[in-house]
């Protein structure tokens, strides 16, 4: 349980970073597989899913809410030594994703996708947005815009490589709805529950639109998942393996010392362990869900299998 918990708090966190991906902490934890079966089979299965889900859930608003200040302050002043953190923990879980490929046979087609979706991640990283700060003037067509975003943030978080955050900030909602988050949590501990009502109306909208997306592509994953293992691994690993660039490309350069190198070499390090840590073990954890669906059909590659 407390292992699940402090996984959802990494993939929390991961989501309010622009430039981290949610989808690349899942891979890398080793937990990908067994959350798109949860989600996917949240109905047919609701009590196994609710219990998986649950500790993730619970975790991932805590790296949400508790931290969000902390991970603003450590980007604003050790820009670096954080973004290497993160990348230690990419590459510190990538073994799992590179075993389930190597028990298959790749084709040219396989190395095409992973090559494509790496180029992607780079393509969108080298052309990241500029936000568009302010605030969110409440009506219900904002409302209705709130739940939008909440969708394709949210879809965009499954799809490992992809900052779900980068595409609010591309979108131009990424620090009003992180202002109405900062001010739900400072309404409600310093007393002004006004102000924390306030911000559920924008909060609300954004969160059904969040669950909406995380359900449908989940849905899509996982049937790509079943039918084409092979393609879309390795596409997935295209997309991890660019991250860290990605990463990097985004991440103020600016007056690094040779103090502030090692240091990120030390936050890297700590990272890699940390992710290595976190996914001893999952291939157990996640063997009973990545099955394929009722009905034994087998998973079609073609030639990749």
């Amino acid at each position: 349980m407390l292992n699940q918990l402090l996984r959802g708090v990494v993939i929390g966190i991961a989501n309010i970073i622009p430039g981290v991906s949610g989808g690349t902490m899942m891979v890398s934890m080793g937990i990908y597989d067994t959350l798109i079966h949860c989600i996917t089979h949240l109905f047919s299965d609701f009590r196994r899913s609710v219990k998986t889900l649950l500790p993730y859930a619970v975790g991932m608003l805590i790296g949400i809410f508790a931290l969000a200040s902390l991970l603003t302050f450590c980007f604003q002043y050790y820009p670096l030594p954080t973004s290497t953190a993160f990348i230690g923990l990419i590459l510190g879980g990538l073994s799992p994703l590179i075993h389930k490929i190597e028990k298959k046979r790749v084709n040219a087609l396989a190395i095409t996708i992973f090559l494509a979706f790496f180029a992607l991640i780079i393509v969108m990283a080298l052309n990241t947005p500029a936000d568009v700060d302010g605030r969110v003037n409440v009506s219900v067509w904002e409302m209705i815009v709130l739940l939008v975003m909440g969708a394709i943030a949210s879809a965009t978080m499954l799809i490992p490589g992809v900052s779900g955050s980068m595409v609010l900030m591309l979108l131009g909602y990424y620090r009003p709805v992180l202002a109405s988050v900062n001010d739900f949590k400072d309404g409600l501990l310093g007393g002004n529950l006004a102000l924390a009502a306030r911000q559920l109306l924008i909060l609300v909208p954004f969160g059904i639109g969040v669950l909406l997306g995380i359900y449908f592509v989940a849905k899509a994953i996982g049937y790509l998942i079943r039918r084409w293992p092979t393609y879309t691994y390795c596409g997935v690993l295209g997309l991890v393996v660019a991250s860290p660039i990605a990463i990097l490309l985004g991440t103020d350069m600016s007056g690094v010392s040779v103090g502030i190198m090692l240091a990120s070499v030390g936050t890297f390090a700590a990272g890699f362990v940390l992710a290595a840590w976190l996914a001893h073990g999952s291939a157990e954890e996640s063997a009973p869900q990545a099955e394929p669906a009722a009905g034994g059909n087998a998973p079609k590659d073609g030639a990749a299998q």
